[in-house]
């Protein structure tokens, strides 16, 4: 377990881009998108899917985590409200994509016990959405697709659809 926490702290301090920190305020400065951008990022990803004939689930979290924005489509699955949020809550927290995460907490490899944790969820479909310097701003989380491949590429759809307005 020990092995496992050491590793978890690694991938921690290697996905963090390395900040040039102001240490004498008493505060720190953070962006998080507005409603309305991550309203247009889901919907985007939403239409993605459907236009390729899946019915999903898709939420945007800001860069804490914490719920921006949930569509569902009108025949996606129960299950998608859940998976859709644990995919952009884990792709946020543990900074890199949830399908990249599959890979590296197999079962066998270093970093495995991350899938004990109870909000992780390392399946495909959760991206991290950075501002133009690099900076986390939200996650955006798919489900319902027949693959997490799939649940990626519609992910990625939203954040092409709003990619102008972050990218500075």
């Amino acid at each position: 377990m020990t092995r496992n926490v050491c590793a978890l702290a690694l991938m921690a301090g290697l996905a963090t881009p390395a900040l040039a920190q102001d240490d004498s305020s008493a505060f720190v400065d953070f962006q998080v998108l507005k409603p309305e951008v991550a309203q247009q990022m889901a919907e985007a990803a939403l239409l993605a899917c459907r236009e390729a004939g899946y019915q999903v689930g898709v939420t945007v979290v800001d860069r804490f985590g914490l719920p921006q924005v949930f569509l569902r489509d009108r025949y996606a699955g129960a299950h998608v409200y859940e998976t859709s949020h644990r995919k952009a809550w884990t792709a946020v927290s543990f900074r890199t994509s949830t399908t990249e995460l599959a890979a590296t907490t197999a079962a066998g490899q270093t970093s495995s016990g991350i899938r004990h944790l109870s909000q992780a969820l390392p399946l495909g479909g959760g991206l991290v959405v950075y501002e133009g310097g690099g900076s986390i701003v939200a996650g955006i989380g798919v489900s319902g697709a027949p693959g997490p491949d799939l649940d990626d590429i519609c992910a990625e759809a939203g954040i092409a659809a709003i990619e102008d307005q972050i990218a500075f």
